[in-house]
Order: structure tokens, then C-alpha cells, then sequence
């Protein structure tokens, strides 16, 4: 059985979940997948996910998982993989998972592999591949040791649509797991943000990302019209975010935030491999830029060369007048 551990919070399931569903899928090669879900109230996440084609949704519910911490999601885990006992635990590569998922595999005592890209057949077993060195490199690691290993699956690695869905609902299953609250060393808080308007950007649909091409933050307001105009959020490259033009939770890379949008747009933006491993796995991405052998283009599915001080406010009108028109 292939495990996929999903993520939620306050009730509400994190898409990526669906990613690491595609992944297990993919690794499956004709064993069950079963998701499991913890915290104290996860009957509209599991009943979100159901829809996916597996064999079994799992859900873990208690007091103490109420608020996420550490040692409750190492406890409910470690209990849900002896119970279980799958050959592979899958998980989304995001800060939560981060933050327990070496503790969980260092409590089973059993290998993990993080920020994974891909998925291989190799002759003794799956390959997982993950990038090196900021992405300029890209290994295929087979894990050793005993079963499970946990492998850590980055955002955008696998399309959330590539999920395939059942037939049918799959059934609940409700695991009761006994979690001792004096074991809990942390005290559940609201998340981390950087600023009160903080965006989580591996959510959003629509990304219009800007880099040095927009010259100086009197321009960001071309790139927020765009944005306006088609329901999409406005990021960054980190030199953006490094000179203050945009908070850095806006940033886009391999020290920023890591994105798979349906339609990702790159203004000015030159494609430095620490920008383009934090948004490559976009559907579609569309490239705005000057410099014709610019490297975006080389991932780019659309690209325009030329001026975006003349594009962008053409664009945006033309998007405006079809939502008028119905179009």
C-alpha cells in the first residue's frame, strides 16, 4: 500500500494534497492508495478528498490535534504507519511538513527523502528524484532500509488535475489513535505570516510575476492591473523582494515560495534556475520579455519579445474589454 499523509487547516484541505495523490498514483503500479488525514475536525477535507481514486481515506481526530503541532502529528503518524504498515508515505513538500516529517521519520527509524521532483522505475525499486545545489543539479535517490521510506513530493512536481478521480466516494475509515497532550512540548499558535496581508501563493490559480524588467516600483501598478484583470496574485523574483519594491512572501524560488499555478506569467523576469525551480511546474506559463534569448522562454509555453512598458497596458485593456464584451 502506498500512504499519502494530506494537509489541512481549520477544516480546509491544502490542494498540494491532491499533488502528492497524482504521485502516489503514479508510484502505485498496481498497489492500493489510501490517504490518511489528522486533526481535530477533518470531515470537510476528508470528504474533499474522498473524491480521489483510492482505496481508503483514513482520518485521525482529537482534542490534541486541534491545532497542529510537532509532536501530535509525529504521534498520530507514527501510530497510523504501524497500524497500516504501507510500503511508501507520501507527503506535500510545505513548511508544516518540514517541521514533522523528519521527527516521524526518525521515530520509525526509517529513511526519508525530501523535495522530491520525480518519480522513476528503477531495476531494484523506485527513484526518487530531487534537485542539488539550488537546482542546478538533480539526483535519482533509491532509498535503503527497511519499509516505509517517507518521500517528500515539491509543490508543482505533480499536477493536481492529473489526480484521477473515482467512480465513487471512497469509503471513511475513522482510526482511533490515543494521544497523551502532556507528550505535546509545543502550544499550537495561529501560522507564521510576514505581514498581515500575507498571500499564500502555492494556493493561488493565477500568478503575474515581475523581476528586474519593471526597472522601478513606480511600474508595479502595470503588473497589478494585469493581475486585476485576470483574479491573479502578484509575485516576485527575489531581487524584487531583496530591494523591498514587494514583501518577501511574494517572492517566487528556491529561497522563496514554491508554485504550480494554472497560468503563471513572467515580466521582466530573465529566468535565473533559482526562479524557474520555484515555478516550473505552472500549466501554462507565459514569458514577457525584452531580451529574446532571455532563459524563461526555454520553459515559457507563450512568449512575447518587446517592450512590457507597451505590452502590459495593451493586454490588460484587451482582457478588460472581452469581460465587458462576456468573453
Amino acid at each position: 500500500m502506498i500512504l499519502v499523509i494530506a494537509e489541512q487547516r481549520d477544516g480546509a484541505l491544502n490542494r498540494a494534497s491532491w499533488e502528492a495523490v497524482a504521485a502516489a498514483q503514479h508510484l502505485a503500479a498496481g498497489q492500493p492508495v489510501a490517504v490518511a488525514i489528522a486533526g481535530g475536525d477533518v470531515a470537510r477535507a476528508a470528504g474533499e478528498i474522498a473524491a480521489a481514486d483510492v482505496a481508503e481515506v483514513i482520518t485521525i481526530t482529537a482534542s490534541a490535534l486541534a491545532g497542529y503541532t510537532a509532536d501530535g502529528w509525529v504521534a498520530a503518524h507514527r501510530a497510523l504507519v504501524d497500524a497500516v504498515k504501507p510500503s511508501f508515505v507520501l507527503l506535500t513538500h510545505t513548511y508544516q511538513t518540514r517541521d514533522f516529517a523528519p521527527a516521524l521519520a526518525s521515530a520509525l527509524d526509517r529513511a526519508l527523502i525530501t523535495d522530491c521532483t520525480a518519480i522513476k522505475a528503477g531495476a531494484s525499486g523506485p527513484l526518487f528524484t530531487r534537485p542539488m545545489f539550488q537546482g542546478k543539479l538533480a539526483a535519482d535517490v533509491r532509498p535503503l532500509g527497511d519499509a516505509p521510506c517517507l518521500v517528500t513530493m515539491q509543490i508543482g512536481a505533480y499536477r493536481a488535475d492529473a489526480a484521477r478521480r473515482g467512480a465513487s466516494p471512497a469509503p471513511l475509515r475513522a482510526l482511533d489513535v490515543a494521544i497523551d497532550a502532556a507528550t505535546i512540548r509545543q502550544v499550537p499558535e495561529a501560522p507564521f505570516r510576514e505581514a498581515r496581508q500575507a498571500v499564500d501563493l502555492s494556493q493561488a490559480e493565477r500568478i503575474v510575476a515581475v523581476g528586474r524588467g519593471i526597472k522601478g516600483p513606480e511600474h508595479l501598478p502595470l503588473a497589478q492591473a494585469l493581475a486585476d484583470a485576470l483574479g491573479a496574485q502578484v509575485a516576485a523574483s527575489r531581487p524584487i523582494c531583496d530591494a523591498g519594491w514587494l514583501p518577501m512572501e511574494r517572492q517566487i524560488g528556491s529561497s522563496g515560495q514554491t508554485v504550480a499555478p494554472k497560468l503563471y506569467v513572467a515580466v521582466g523576469i530573465s529566468g535565473a534556475i533559482q526562479h524557474v525551480v520555484g515555478m516550473k511546474g505552472a500549466r501554462t506559463i507565459v514569458a514577457i520579455n525584452k531580451d529574446a534569448e532571455a532563459p524563461i522562454f526555454e520553459v515559457a509555453d507563450y512568449g512575447y519579445v518587446g517592450d512590457l512598458f507597451e505590452f502590459l497596458p495593451a493586454l490588460t485593456a484587451e482582457l478588460g474589454s472581452d469581460a465587458v464584451k462576456g468573453g
